[in-house]
């Protein structure tokens, strides 16, 4: 029987992850304009026949 390979994050890397987002929303590089691009982005790649139906997904806080 093999033995499927699944990955997982440890403790420590969620931590510095975290740290880095906070670190990175801190100095400017995340603002609310690349996070409401980011979401509607992935909508459309997971949702994408929807897109093709005419649904748009930009979103505005």
């Amino acid at each position: 029987m093999a033995t499927r390979y699944r990955p997982h994050i440890s403790l420590v890397g969620l931590i510095y992850l975290i740290i880095g987002v906070f670190i990175a929303w801190d100095r400017g590089y995340i603002d609310e304009g690349l996070i409401e691009r980011i979401i509607s982005a992935l909508l459309a790649v997971f949702l994408w026949i929807l897109v093709l139906l005419g649904v748009d997904f930009h979103i505005d806080f």
